[in-house]
Order: structure tokens, then C-alpha cells, then sequence
């Protein structure tokens, strides 16, 4: 059946089926970090350690503005796996097609008004004029490509939210490709500079972006509109708002702890900022199984609250922190003695400081990482339980977190309180968001009848091999 690909979260083990949908959307990621990161190289390799400041120095206000066009798309994405999970195909469909309709429209709007905006932002930003017009070049294209982004984020999201996080996979690895070859085209054989990079990742999203419409129209059958579906609906339009817009929000308001931080590096020069984007780079690949575990929990969270298995909630809770700190321990000891072998990607040898410095940021920032884990975890579970509100106030934790560190760290102490400023956050972050998914599951547990289900017989089995063991254990201690 067409439909196959689709993966029901609702029943068997936890833990297997955490795994089996982490696995794909982590290499996904890693794809996507990969043609990420090949800008990054390329421009330091080819284009020189101004050339990579320019790209660096755009980090905190590309988040911003990026990040909300994937907060929202995934935010709509959540009704969607809710209604899949409570197996309402009619209300399924009404969703996308409605979700449809929203991205379009925010996706003209704020391509319109940041392309506007854009050079002002930096200014604002006290970008270092020996590379604001570099920043600009580079910044101005992303913010152009703004469709392309919300085309293969909404689709994706889609594609996730039914179960099947393989195929965004594959098409991430095609456009990785194009991206590789893309990037030295425009840089080395037309020399259009750091536009070139950017042209180079618009382009390849804007691929995997209709290549996910071509597989979803052929394959997803549950996906094909009746008579009706597809006209815009307020009430639809309203939940996905109520999903979309907090998510987005939290991205943005996340990241404009970022932009007052990236703002206080700016001040320290050129060199500062070429370390801060190696080592955010290099950060960014090895926290990419911690955004798999979030999205993951994102949608174990929307199938299972949706068919009322709460009791499942939990377990697959516990299953998804154990990876966290497991991972967590392994990548600390990864970059703890091959930090500087990795941040030779982006820079020549001959540039010292900046190797010191990126090597600096990497180890405070990996010392923290379990609790970077459990903020994802956490709060995209409580985003799939349908409470996004909540991810909001757990961005504001983390924007007062990392401006604090802007405003009062860096200007005391330099390069060394900039690389405070991710663990600061990670830590308030997680302060608020603990707290809030007991209040969530509290909550749920009073409002949410349990569904009428004995098991399936996958679980039944693993609870009797569980059993067992305890048994042979007990005897084994006499």
C-alpha cells in the first residue's frame, strides 16, 4: 500500500520506535548541517577569514528570522500527527490544506519586510564595517529564499508528522550534493563571493522542497483532498495559528538573546567573530542528535496524546533522556581531544587564535550539553502535547539568559563570557521547562481519558521478557 511509509507511534516498544524515527531524521540533519557547514568552509578556505566573519556575523539574525519560519512550519505540523494519532483523516487533511494556505502567506510577508529591513538590522547589530557589506551580500540572499525555506520545512513537517522521517532523508542527501557543487561554482569558477554561498543554499532547499511535493502527491494516498478540503477553513486556520505562532515566537525570541550576544562579540573585533562562528559550526553538527531526539519527541508526543495513550508519554520520555545523556557523554569526550583537528575545516593552521579560541568555545559549551538535551526533549514534547504557549516563556529564559551574558560578561570579560552564554541558557531554560511538563502531564492525566487498549502484543511480550529478567536477577542475588 502506498500509505507504508507512515509509522503508527501509538503501539509497540518506545524505545525501538524512538530509535527507528531518530536514526533518519538524525542523519537528515546532519545532511543539513553538512551543506551548512560546506558554505562555511568554502568561504573561510576560499574567500579568507573576513570573508567567514561576514557569514559569521549573520548568524544570530539568520536564526532569528529562519528560525521562526521553522517553528511555525513545525508548530502546524502537530495537529497533523494529533489527528493521525486519533486516526481523523477528514480533520488531517483539513490541516495541511489549511497549513498550506498560512505558510504561503507568512512566506510572503516576511520576505517582503526583512528584505527591507535587512541592512538596518546590521547596522543595529554594530557589524564591523570592514564586513557589514559581506554580511549584507550573504544575509540579503537567505532572506530571499525565505518560500524556498517554508516549502521544505511545511512539507517535511508533514511528511514527520505521519511517521515517515526516512524520506526527508534522502532528499536532504540530494540537495546536499547539489550544495557542495553549487558552492564552488558560484565562488571559484563565477567569483559572486559570499552571495554565491548563499545562492547555493536557497537553491538546494528550494529542491528538497519540491521534491517532498512530488513524493507526498504520489505516495501519502491519506493526503489526497475530497470535494472541499482544501477551501480555507477559520477554525483549521486558528489551531494551526495557535500551534505556528508560538513555536515560530519561541525560535524568535531565543534568538534575540543571540542577536544582543552576537552584538557583544561584535564589539570585540573581526577575530572573535571568525572564532565564534568555527566553534559554532562545529557545535551545531555535534547538537544535531539532540534536535532529532526534540522533533522526535514532537511527534511521539502529538500520535500518542492524540490516541489518548498517555501512559506511553512517560516511557518514551525516559527512553528518549537516557539517549540525551549517553550522547552527551560521548560527544564531550569527541571534542575534548579533536576540537582542533575538526575547526581546521574552516580555517588555515596559521591562524592560531582563532583555533585557541574556537577549541575554548567548544569544551565550555559540550561540559553542558546534557542539559542542552534535555531542553529539547522536553520542550518539543510539551509543544506535541499540543501546549506550545509554554515553549514561549522557555525562549524568554533563555533571551534574558544570553543577554545578561551580552550585556554584562562579554564587556568584562571578553571572548571568554561569550563562550558562557549557550550553557546560560541551556540551564534556565531547562529551570522553567522541568517544572513545566510535570504541570502538562498533570494536567492531561485530569482532562484526557486513557484509551481503552490492553497492548499490543509487541508490548505485552516486552513486559513479560522485562518480568523475566527481574525474576532471573532476584534469583541470580539469591
Amino acid at each position: 500500500m502506498a500509505d507504508k511509509a507512515m509509522r503508527d507511534m501509538t503501539k509497540g516498544s518506545p524505545m525501538k520506535l524512538i530509535l527507528g524515527f531518530l536514526i533518519p531524521m538524525l542523519f537528515g540533519l546532519l545532511f543539513q548541517q553538512f551543506y551548512s557547514m560546506m558554505d562555511t568552509i568554502i568561504v573561510g578556505k576560499y574567500l579568507g577569514v573576513q570573508a567567514l566573519a561576514s557569514v559569521g556575523a549573520t548568524g544570530s539574525v539568520n536564526f532569528m528570522i529562519i528560525g521562526f519560519c521553522m517553528g511555525i512550519c513545525s508548530g502546524f505540523a502537530i495537529p497533523v500527527a494529533q489527528k493521525f494519532g486519533e486516526k481523523n483523516e477528514v480533520m488531517l487533511r483539513r490541516y495541511v490544506a489549511n497549513g498550506a494556505w498560512l505558510a504561503a502567506g507568512f512566506a510572503a510577508a516576511m520576505t517582503i519586510v526583512v528584505c527591507i529591513l535587512c541592512r538596518q538590522i546590521l547596522v543595529w547589530m554594530r557589524t564591523p564595517g570592514d564586513i557589514i557589506d559581506g554580511a549584507y551580500a550573504y544575509i540579503f540572499v537567505i532572506f530571499l529564499g525565505i518560500p524556498a525555506t517554508f516549502l521544505y520545512n511545511m512539507l517535511s513537517g508533514i511528511i514527520r508528522s505521519l511517521g515517515d522521517s526516512t524520506t526527508p532523508l534522502y532528499f536532504l542527501l540530494i540537495s546536499s550534493v547539489m550544495n557542495i557543487i553549487l558552492d564552488l561554482f558560484t565562488i571559484i569558477v563565477l567569483h559572486m563571493g559570499v552571495a554565491g554561498a548563499a545562492w547555493a543554499t536557497v537553491i538546494s532547499q528550494a529542491v528538497s522542497g519540491a521534491l517532498c511535493f512530488l513524493y507526498m502527491r504520489r505516495k501519502f494516498t491519506i493526503l489526497r483532498m475530497h470535494k472541499g478540503e482544501w477551501k480555507p477553513d477559520g477554525a483549521s486556520m486558528r489551531t494551526l495559528c495557535s500551534m505556528g505562532i508560538p513555536m515560530g515566537l519561541q525560535y524568535s525570541i531565543t534568538a534575540i538573546g543571540s542577536v544582543v550576544l552576537q552584538t557583544a562579540v561584535n564589539t570585540l573585533g573581526s577575530v572573535a567573530v571568525a572564532s565564534v562562528t568555527a566553534g559554532s559550526k562545529v557545535s551545531m553538527l555535534f547538537c544535531c542528535p539532540f534536535e532529532a531526539m526534540g522533533s522526535t519527541m514532537a511527534t511521539y508526543g502529538g500520535q500518542n496524546v492524540g490516541a489518548r495513550r498517555l501512559d506511553r508519554i512517560g516511557e518514551g520520555m525516559k527512553a528518549c533522556v537516557t539517549l540525551g545523556a549517553i550522547y552527551a557523554a560521548m560527544a564531550f569526550v569527541a571534542l575534548y581531544f579533536f576540537s582542533d583537528t575538526i575547526a581546521l575545516l574552516f580555517v588555515d593552521a596559521s591562524e592560531t587564535e582563532i583555533l585557541t579560541n574556537a577549541r575554548r568555545f567548544l569544551l565550555v559549551n559540550s561540559a553542558m550539553y546534557f542539559p542542552l538535551a534535555l531542553v529539547n526533549i522536553v520542550r518539543f514534547m510539551i509543544q506535541g502535547l499540543g501546549f506550545s504557549r509554554l515553549a514561549i516563556l522557555a525562549g524568554v529564559c533563555e533571551m534574558a539568559a544570553r543577554s545578561l551574558v551580552g550585556f554584562c560578561l562579554v564587556p568584562i570579560f571578553g571572548y571568554a563570557g561569550a563562550c558562557l552564554s549557550n550553557p546560560s541558557a541551556w540551564i534556565a531554560a531547562d529551570l522553567f521547562l522541568i517544572p513545566a511538563y510535570i504541570h502538562v502531564m498533570k494536567h492531561l492525566r485530569r482532562t484526557v481519558p486513557q484509551a481503552d487498549v490492553q497492548g499490543t502484543e509487541e508490548e505485552t511480550a516486552g513486559k513479560k521478557a522485562e518480568g523475566y529478567r527481574k525474576k532471573r536477577l532476584l534469583r541470580a542475588l539469591g
